[in-house]
């Protein structure tokens, strides 16, 4: 091909491109993203700006006018376009269940390297360098295109003689070692990849360690869960699998995950690091080592405990301050879905879930222990996500927005919060509740004193039983200065409705004639 548009509804939707699309409205106009272009393409130009025209303007045209130039572009499933013939059925063409998986894997080698001459255009770059980054926009020819575009744009490339072919081969044969799972597929190794790659550039990365270790750390988070059959370490080793015995209950899967990215690069036609000197492929291949056995979870606080030591004296020149910070990034990048939109990862969470009730199921039948996170007749989707992010996300990023203070405004603070809180997705103009009890909560989001108020929302979240009505006086400064001593603002707060303080504290249930609560509560 040799452009790559997406056409998107008024409302965020991506739509195909098809002569039935309806005509534009002043409500209903649609938007052109130019993905990637061919800019050497006859009349690209005039032909962009007639389509963007038609598309978004106010005058109404219809789409049909620029229709053309699509009807001359062969079938693309990747971008949702389809050339019709006949009655012009406008749907997306279903992926033939008679095709095999090599069948499947060899159609997106093919787009994927018609593809990969195009030049993707400089907002989509842009973009790909934040946390916001929306994957589910994307197919797997396309991921593989943006994932060259990393290693082409850190100038990996050029600084280790890797040819181009080399490094196209290299990431097909990682999509292909990916299995076709709910959670630990192709596409999470895409986002922890792409997360890795914005960090390096949120953080300033480049300037502060080696272009080496940068290698390191990308190609880490790339490979970091190949060939995950969908069931962790814990039930490997309860099972006694064969990737338990191989690797004595240590890190199994994370082991065999490293096992296999050298194995792929043992092969010549996929092998980056096939011109780098000896001690350059023993720096690369220990670091890789090291970054993805780190994410083991298992090893978690031992990580977080050693980068919590040396944090107050990290120093980039030190080699084990430098080894640890390369563990933790690349720790951050896997487990950073809940730090993207919402939009973005919600359906994460969905799918993290089906591949814990479907080994929850199969320990059940095999008589074997059963996690309670795992088990579907116990967690719930809201417990689970606010749980990852009190005590095992947030502590992380607590931890390295310290070293890298930069990432408090963007990743972390409205992005967490609005994942615990959803109900706080509501705009600026929120009455206060203030930024002091958010950040007793979570020191993280601490970033001064120009951020926006949080307001009684936050609280009726974290205590349902105070949504007791809309007319209610300002949230009982009583209740929350016990809570978070901080908030003390003085003595002449107002009494507070008992139904709350017996809520929380049923000990003080004593009856309904019972004086201001602001003495039994302090009994207590």
């Amino acid at each position: 091909p040799h452009h790559i548009l997406k056409l998107y509804s008024v409302d965020g939707g991506v739509l195909n491109i098809s002569p039935l699309l309806e005509a534009n409205g002043e409500d209903s106009y649609y938007r052109l993203e130019v993905v990637a272009s061919d800019l050497k393409s006859e009349r690209w130009d005039e032909t962009l700006l007639l389509f963007k025209a038609n598309l978004t303007g106010r005058s109404r045209p219809p789409v049909t006018i620029t229709l053309p130039l699509l009807q001359s572009v062969k079938h693309l499933s990747w971008m949702e376009l389809f050339k019709e013939d006949g009655d012009h059925q406008s749907s997306p063409k279903p992926r033939s269940s008679l095709l095999s998986v090599q069948e499947e894997h060899q159609q997106v080698r093919r787009k994927f390297l018609n593809m990969s001459s195009l030049q993707v255009t400089e907002e989509v770059r842009e973009h790909l360098k934040t946390p916001t980054f929306d994957n589910w926009q994307w197919e797997e020819a396309e991921m593989l295109v943006l994932l060259q575009v990393m290693f082409t744009d850190l100038d990996f490339l050029t600084a280790f003689h890797i040819q181009l072919d080399v490094l196209q081969n290299f990431l097909f044969q990682v999509f292909c070692h990916y299995n076709n799972i709910p959670f630990h597929n192709f596409r999470h190794c895409f986002c922890v990849t792409q997360m890795m790659y914005g960090l390096i550039w949120l953080t300033d990365l480049k300037s502060k360690v080696s272009r080496i270790d940068l290698l390191v750390m990308l190609t880490s988070a790339l490979c970091h869960d190949l060939d995950h059959p969908g069931y962790n370490n814990v039930f490997q080793i309860n099972a006694q699998t064969d990737l338990a015995l191989r690797y004595n209950d240590i890190s199994p899967l994370e082991n065999h995950h490293c096992a296999v990215a050298f194995g792929i690069m043992s092969e010549p036609e996929c092998n980056i690091l096939k011109n780098l000197s000896s001690d350059q492929y023993k720096h690369i291949r220990g670091g890789m080592i090291r970054c993805i056995l780190a994410t083991d979870m298992a090893r978690h606080n031992e990580i977080l405990h050693k980068f919590k030591s040396i944090q107050p004296v990290f120093n980039f020149t030190n080699k084990e301050h430098k080894e640890v910070l390369m563990k933790i990034m690349v720790k951050v990048s896997d487990i950073s879905n809940e730090a993207r939109p919402m939009a973005v990862a919600e359906p994460w969470l969905d799918c993290l879930l089906q591949e814990f009730f479907n080994q929850s199921d199969t320990e059940k039948l095999k008589g074997l222990p059963v996690a309670p996170f795992m088990d579907r007749d116990k967690v719930s989707k809201p417990s689970s996500q606010t749980g990852f992010i009190r005590f095992v996300l947030l502590p992380l990023f607590t931890e390295i927005t310290k070293l890298f203070p930069c990432l408090e405004v963007g990743p972390i603070d409205r992005l967490l919060i609005t994942k615990l809180f959803p109900c706080l997705e509501v705009g600026a103009d929120r009455s206060p509740i203030d930024r002091l009890l958010i950040t007793k909560l979570f020191p993280c989001l601490e970033v001064g004193a120009d951020r926006s108020p949080i307001d009684r929302l936050l609280i009726t979240k974290l205590f349902p039983c105070l949504e007791v009505g809309a007319d209610r006086s300002p949230i009982d400064r009583l209740l929350i200065t016990k809570l978070f001593p901080c908030l003390e603002v003085g003595a002449d707060r107002s009494p507070i409705d008992r139904l709350l303080i017996t809520k929380l504290f049923p000990c003080l249930e004593v009856g309904a004639d019972r004086s201001p609560i602001d003495r039994l509560l302090i009994a207590y």
